[in-house]
């Protein structure tokens, strides 16, 4: 059975990515691996959060995501799509496309925020990042306009 990947952040492009990633599956008869990384939070000071406060903040962090992970399946159970759910801590970028490679995903569906180039090249971007390292192809869900 093909195998898709669906990173998701729980924004408001999450929806998009699972009406695209559903769309997808229902068209090539694929599973659907739900994928979520939390990304610590960086102390860049002396001054910055005690290491019980982070791990504090990443253990609710990551009990968040699993709730709505938890959430999102039950939306592609109802659609009648096979799907699972996996999550991790670390670098997005690198954590999606190892698991593409791991699970050798057919596609990687994923949503674009729509940032500004200037934005993407301050910040960064895990769309891009992705696209460039991705072992198979990446279909990228705009955000949706505004009506």
């Amino acid at each position: 059975m093909k195998k898709i990947l669906a990173p998701i952040d729980f924004s408001s492009a999450t929806a998009h990515v699972l009406d695209a990633a559903t769309s997808l599956a229902a068209d090539i008869e694929a599973e659907i691996t739900l994928f979520h990384s939390t990304q610590p939070p960086t102390v860049t000071s002396d001054y910055g959060l005690a290491m019980e406060n982070v791990q504090e903040i990443v253990a609710m962090t990551e009990k968040t995501a699993q709730r709505q992970l938890e959430h999102s399946l039950r939306l592609l159970s109802d659609r009648g799509i096979k799907a699972h759910s996996e999550s991790t801590t670390g670098s997005a970028i690198k954590a999606i496309v190892a698991k593409a490679r791991e699970m050798d995903a057919a596609y990687i569906v994923m949503g674009s925020h729509g940032h500004t180039a200037l934005y993407d090249l301050l910040v960064g971007s895990t769309t891009h990042g992705v696209l460039k390292s991705s072992p198979c192809p990446v279909v990228i869900v705009p955000p949706k306009a505004a009506d």
